[in-house]
């Protein structure tokens, strides 16, 4: 593009000088002021050519303030409908062309940022949609008198609480969930650290990736990774568990089926219950899984063995 604006004023024999600003403006609002001078390289007065490190840095700046996340739609506390907003992403390389235009051609003195919409993966209709059918379900208890660690496993389903896993694609809990950590409201309570109780940021959530396995593998989803704690825990079956922690194992399944499917996750009065739910057109293959223990534990402990970044125990 530069090498193009260049040649082009050779052909003319331009002596143009950029001076002034331009002022690139985001709905009719100010965004930034740009010095046309200070854009320039120190090569000949006679042919001014703009710096394409500064024009680079300029363009990502602008691309931060001006981005948005899209939300998905999903339900409030009460159950109610949450719309879906768009979010919006710059235009990068229609601004690169409005910025050598303000530059070389004097086109004016304000830009209009150009942007892109962002569509949700996920919409309100979508959402109703995958409602219709239960394909899997599984439920798991906790005692409530850890109240860090019941905050660990209230803010660990919250994340994964309408997410929609689209055909063929690969979940992963840690991915979805996000790094455990106290910015996000994370609190040290009691872990599995190499067989041996100690206590962690993020303790609990093991649980929750538990019991989404079991959910999960009732629906007949094909699970891509799962690990095991290193001792055994209270609130599932033996061997049916799945620890997960930041730097080390994951939990990850794979969609097999021809539709999405939506995952809803509870926590509340001791118990963790996860539900998956698709089209009612779905065909699915579902399995026999062990029954969830219905007992509460005076210990409930989770692996937090990557989260001291040491492979998982055997």
């Amino acid at each position: 593009m530069l090498l193009t604006w260049v040649a082009s004023l050779l052909l003319l024999g331009s002596t143009v000088s950029p001076q002034g600003q331009l002022t690139l403006e985001l709905a009719g609002e100010p965004l930034e002021v740009v010095e046309k001078e200070a854009y320039l390289l120190p090569v000949s007065p006679g042919l001014p050519v703009i710096d394409p490190d500064k024009l680079e840095k300029l363009l990502t700046k602008v691309e931060r303030r001006v981005y948005q996340e899209p939300k998905n739609a999903t339900t409030d506390e009460a159950g109610k409908l949450v719309a879906e907003k768009n979010g919006r992403q710059l235009d990068r390389f229609a601004l690169e062309q409005a910025l050598y235009q303000g530059m070389y051609e004097g086109a004016g003195t304000k830009i209009d940022v150009p942007v892109q919409l962002i569509l949700p993966r996920v919409d309100r209709q979508l959402l109703v949609q995958l409602a219709e059918k239960r394909i899997g379900s599984y439920t798991t208890y906790f005692n409530t008198n850890n109240k860090n660690r019941v905050n660990n496993i209230a803010l660990s389903a919250k994340s994964l609480h309408n997410y929609v896993v689209f055909p063929g694609e690969v979940f992963s809990f840690n991915k979805v969930v996000g790094m455990r950590t106290r910015e996000k409201g994370y609190k040290e309570a009691p872990v599995i650290v190499r067989g041996e109780i100690s206590e962690g940021v993020g303790g609990g959530i093991c649980q929750v990736s538990s019991t989404l396995f079991n959910a999960v593998d009732r629906a007949g989803l094909h699970i891509v990774q799962r690990y095991s704690h290193s001792r055994q825990v209270p609130y599932v079956p033996p061997g049916r568990d799945a620890t997960v922690s930041w730097y080390g194992p994951d939990f990850k399944f794979q969609n097999k089926y021809a539709y999405p499917i939506l995952i809803r996750t509870y926590s509340n009065f001791g118990q963790v219950s996860v539900t998956i739910h698709s089209f009612n057109e779905i065909e699915y293959d579902p399995r026999v899984v062990p029954g969830m223990f219905t007992e509460l534990y005076e210990v409930d402990v989770q692996d937090h063995e990557a989260e001291k970044n040491t492979p998982p125990s055997p």
